[in-house]
């Protein structure tokens, strides 16, 4: 394992591997950049095939936070960090008390919070040993409607820009993922009228969209297929590769996934077929932001920041336009800017 040479090391600032006997815990923290402040970013909690998966994994998570909060104007930096276990692991006592004593270790170089496989109460019960953690339970808390309500915003910006109107009634939107935050997405999207086709590994997850917006459920397999206007991943990464940009019917990929594209080049395939690409970290910042607000917790607040993602968006796919480049690329260009600047 390199981490040095690591395609995605990137200029990492710190690596740490945490293991704890007694609870089993094996963690990895990766902090990519602190010039805008402490690095900030949740934790995932998957069963990794390999250590090399996990690595990869957590350096991608780590630099999309880099950018994403720099793109959403934050004092905050870049880090991730992953648990190594199967998600629905019932004894979690132990294993989220080992891991806020190693983020404790970093003495507030780093602030954890949930995501994948990990919920508010995880975060808690780590928090018992250290300080350093976000998204707290009555303060900012479950950050999922808020990731949801950008990615919302975003692809009405996308809609936007590529067809120049402003509601999405009538358009036919897939959704890959519709746990929390895709959930709460599937909602919004119903209210304004759009006509949803999901999927998910959970089959609870696919009845209770199902039956509340009248969604129509496909395999796994079949959804980048769909006949739609909008895909939107919103499960695991790197959904957007060699094998299944070809498959894709939508004109927009605009989603709440982190490291949507599997590499850097397939924004260009995206590009080339007429594809427009909402940049993940920044449609799906509205989570962070609102732990941005934790401190003096304010929902109004927080709320009218994420509604900013939908101007931000415009100014990429404008640039994009205007240079003939990708929305990644700019959008790239825009977050390095910001964070060179705070050096």
């Amino acid at each position: 394992m390199a981490i040095f040479n690591h395609i995605s090391f990137d200029d990492h600032e710190q690596v740490v591997f945490c293991h704890d006997k007694e609870s089993g815990l094996k963690a990895i923290i990766a902090i990519h950049n602190t010039n805008l402040g402490p690095a900030v970013g949740g934790c995932r909690m998957w069963n990794y095939e390999s250590d090399d998966e996990a690595v990869t994994d957590v350096l991608r998570l780590s630099r999309g936070m880099t950018y994403k909060n720099a793109m959403a104007g934050l004092a905050m930096g870049g880090g991730k960090s992953v648990i190594i276990a199967d998600p629905k692991v019932q004894d979690r006592e132990a294993l989220f008390r080992a891991f806020g004593r190693c983020i404790d270790t970093l003495g507030g170089k780093y602030y954890s919070a949930e995501d994948v496989g990990v919920s508010t109460s995880d975060i808690m019960i780590a928090h018992q040993e250290t300080p350093y953690m976000a998204g707290l339970e009555g303060k900012s808390g479950d950050p999922s409607p808020f990731t949801a309500l950008g990615t919302y915003l975003g692809i009405k910006a996308a809609v936007k820009h590529q067809r120049g109107i402003d509601s999405l009634k009538g358009l036919k939107i897939s959704v890959q993922g519709v746990g929390h935050v895709g959930y709460y997405l599937c909602r919004h999207l119903h209210a304004e009228g759009a006509e949803l086709i999901v999927t998910d590994i959970h089959q609870a997850s696919l009845d209770k969209v199902a039956t509340e917006f009248g969604a129509t459920v496909v395999a796994p397999q079949d959804i980048y297929h769909q006949d739609v206007d909008v895909y939107a991943p919103c499960a695991l990464g790197a959904t957007i590769n060699d094998i299944t940009i070809p498959m894709i019917k939508a004109t927009i990929v605009a989603g709440c996934a982190n490291n949507q594209l599997a590499e850097v080049r397939h924004g260009e395939m995206l590009k080339d077929l007429g594809i427009l690409y909402a940049p993940d970290y920044v449609i799906n910042a509205g989570g962070i932001i609102n732990v941005s607000f934790e401190k003096d917790y304010d929902a109004s607040a927080a709320t009218a920041k994420v509604e900013e993602i939908y101007n931000t968006l415009l100014t990429v796919f404008s640039h994009a336009d205007e240079q003939n480049r990708t929305t990644g690329d700019v959008a790239d260009e825009m977050a390095r800017a910001i964070i060179d600047a705070a050096k």
